[in-house]
């Protein structure tokens, strides 16, 4: 039979507190600081930024969007906007696939709106939406978003219905 020597009751208790003690203490990391972990925010909207990625056979296209979350965030949209730039937008994401339908009221700009299915690929893009126009525009099938751009980006890249959108 094999005899088992035991440490004394203090040498266990003071290896567990090192233990603890070193498990606690901060370490030197990779991973981004809290600050840089605050996520960045539109300067005149406030809402969060996030890339939005459009994958096609005329290559692959980075966007940074802003999100709209909120029934009024989603409702507001980019009404009374003055600019935006060629690689902005904005992402209305839905937390149920529906039947989406947008017009163009109080909005200054063209845009276009890309309406995302199910599997992430695109359904239809209207291109060029009349500013300021209350006529409804609709996804063509559930759509579980829609991404907004500059009136004219999308044919510009040679986005189009079937190509893959990642966020």
């Amino acid at each position: 039979m094999k005899r088992v020597r035991l440490l004394p009751r203090a040498l266990v208790a003071a290896l567990g507190l090192l233990a603890l003690a070193a498990g606690c203490s901060p370490a030197v990391s990779d991973a981004p600081s809290q600050a840089a972990q605050v996520q960045a925010r539109h300067p005149e909207s406030g809402l969060a930024l996030i890339p939005v990625t459009i994958k096609s056979t005329g290559g692959v296209h980075r966007v940074t969007a802003e999100l709209a979350r909120s029934r009024y965030e989603q409702a507001k949209g980019l009404m009374f906007r003055t600019a935006m730039g060629a690689d902005e937008g904005m992402l209305f994401p839905f937390d149920q696939p529906r039947q989406a339908s947008f017009y163009m009221r109080n909005t200054v700009i063209p845009l276009d709106l890309i309406f995302i299915g199910q599997n992430r690929r695109i359904l239809n893009v209207y291109d060029n939406a009349e500013p300021y126009s209350e006529r409804l525009i609709l996804s063509e099938g559930l759509a579980i978003a829609v991404l907004e751009l500059v009136g004219g980006r999308a044919a510009q890249l040679g986005i189009k219905a079937g190509d893959k959108v990642e966020w």
